[in-house]
């Protein structure tokens, strides 16, 4: 197992090769955070991390009298076990309704190494 010392020179164990995660990432327009987060956890998630943002496709800007208005959206950021990846993807996708055109997109990427995951240390699952 690796390991890196903190700011006191402690050794900390990475979580690593253990268990595999991944980092799943939800686009969706503002106020449709919640949908995705009651999605996901409904699938298995234990929570996530919302972060504001702002459009900027080629879509995205529209003229208002004149006015150019960018849309803010909500970036979900959800870090799960590999083998409940598709589950959670498949439920966001459903209850925010993905499939249609102008929703949002989400995908997954893989995590190499984990720290600060206090409650898998605990032996609850992600």
């Amino acid at each position: 197992m690796n390991f890196w010392r903190d700011y006191v020179g402690r050794e900390v164990s990475l979580v690593q090769n253990e268990l595999a995660f991944d980092l799943i990432l939800t686009v969706v327009n503002r106020g449709f955070a919640d949908q995705v987060m009651d999605a996901a956890k409904s699938a298995g998630a234990h929570g996530g991390t919302v972060l504001k943002a702002r459009g900027a496709g080629v879509h995205e800007a529209e003229k208002f009298f004149g006015i150019s208005i960018q849309p803010d959206k909500e970036v979900i950021l959800t870090l799960v076990c590999h083998d409940k990846k598709q589950d959670i993807l498949h439920a966001i996708a459903k209850e925010a309704g993905l499939n249609k055109e102008g929703r949002g997109l989400s995908f997954s990427l893989p995590v190499e190494d984990v720290v600060g995951v206090v409650h898998f240390a605990k032996g609850e699952n992600l």
